[in-house]
């Protein structure tokens, strides 16, 4: 059996969910540069929100104290990406 090289976590940068949130982050951005500007202040602004709290609350919750508060913050980012979702349905 192939053992797997596992990297030791000293930081919420080193957490594969956080680095895959803060990609998708700035690929909303990017899409959303593309949408007109009468929603700049509307979808486009909730969009890059929900987005960039994705990572945001991994990155929170990484540094609580315990375990119910740690999940509790990947709960919200996963509302997050739920939200991101939906705005992305709408809008495209």
């Amino acid at each position: 059996m192939m053992e797997v090289e596992k990297k030791k976590i000293v930081s919420f940068k080193d957490l594969e969910g956080w680095k895959k949130g803060v990609r998708f982050a700035i690929e909303i951005c990017r899409i959303t540069r593309e949408f007109p500007g009468s929603e700049q202040f509307g979808l486009t602004n909730q969009l890059r929100r929900a987005a960039s709290s994705i990572p945001a609350n991994i990155a929170e919750g990484y540094g609580r104290e315990s375990t119910k508060n740690h999940i509790q913050f990947l709960k919200t980012a996963r509302g997050s990406l739920n939200e991101v979702e939906t705005f992305l349905y709408i809008g495209l």
